[in-house]
C-alpha cells in the first residue's frame, strides 16, 4: 500500500515554492509507494492584512518582497522582480478555489490524473516566475488554458459549490490537524508532521521508516 502524504500549501508562500522541487523528487524516488494529496492552506487569504499591515515595521510590501527574493537567492530559484511591488495579489483563495474544483473533475476522470498537480504548478510559475496577479479572474482563465484545462466544467464546480465545500473541509482538516502553516507535509495520519523549510533527506528519511516498518508511527497500546 502506498504511503499517503499529505501536503497542506498556499500558492502565494515562497517556502512551498521552494518545496516544490523537493516533491518532485519524492515522486521520482518513491514511484507508486507513496501517493500524494494536495490540500490548501490559507496563509495569505487576507494578503492587505498578513503583509501590508503584518509587516509594516520591517517595511511593508517593499521589505516582504526583500524577504521573498532573498530566500529564492538562496534556492537559486528565479523570482520576478516585481513581486509585492506592482503585482500584489489581493489574495491566494480564488487560486485555491479552482485547485479544488479541478481536484474534483479529476476524481471523477473527467481531466487526466494529475491535472490539478499540473494547476498548482502552473499557479506558481504565473506568479513567481512571470510575476502575474493570480488573484484575477482572467490570470486563473489563462492558466487553466495554457494547461488544456476545461474552464467552463470548472465554472461549473466553483457555481454549484462543491469547490467551496472541498475548501472548506480543507480549512477543518488543517486545524483538526494542527497544520501550523505552509508548507507542511503530514504522514501517517498526522502522526509525523514536517512543517516549513524541511530538507529533502528528512522527507526522505521519514517515508523510508515508514516503508521499511509498515504501521510505524501508530499510537502505542499504553
Amino acid at each position: 500500500m502506498a504511503v499517503q502524504v499529505t501536503h497542506f500549501s498556499d500558492l502565494l508562500c515562497v517556502w512551498a515554492y521552494v518545496g516544490e522541487a523537493r516533491l518532485t523528487e519524492l515522486r521520482a524516488q518513491f514511484g507508486d509507494d507513496i501517493a500524494i494529496e494536495h490540500r490548501m492552506c490559507s496563509v495569505f487569504g487576507d494578503t492587505a492584512g498578513k503583509i501590508g499591515a503584518g509587516w509594516r515595521d520591517r517595511g511593508g510590501y517593499e521589505g516582504f518582497a526583500a524577504h521573498v527574493r532573498a530566500v529564492a537567492d538562496q534556492f537559486e530559484l528565479s523570482v520576478h522582480p516585481e513581486l509585492w511591488i506592482t503585482t500584489r495579489p489581493a489574495s491566494s483563495e480564488g487560486a485555491h478555489l479552482l485547485a479544488k474544483a479541478c481536484q474534483l473533475l479529476e476524481a471523477r476522470d473527467a481531466v487526466a490524473p494529475g491535472s490539478s498537480e499540473q494547476l498548482l504548478g502552473a499557479f506558481r510559475e504565473a506568479f513567481f516566475r512571470e510575476g502575474q496577479d493570480i488573484a484575477q479572474w482572467s490570470v486563473h482563465e489563462a492558466v487553466a488554458d495554457r494547461i488544456g484545462l476545461p474552464v467552463p466544467e470548472l465554472l461549473i464546480e466553483i457555481r454549484c459549490g462543491a469547490a467551496h465545500a472541498a475548501l472548506a473541509r480543507d480549512a477543518h482538516d488543517r486545524d483538526q490537524w494542527g497544520v501550523q502553516g505552509s508548507p507542511t507535509l503530514l504522514l501517517n495520519k498526522g502522526r509525523q508532521k514536517l512543517y516549513g523549510n524541511v530538507g529533502y533527506r528528512v522527507m526522505e528519511a521519514n517515508i523510508q521508516e515508514i516503508l521499511r516498518v509498515p504501521g510505524a508511527g501508530e499510537a502505542s497500546w499504553c
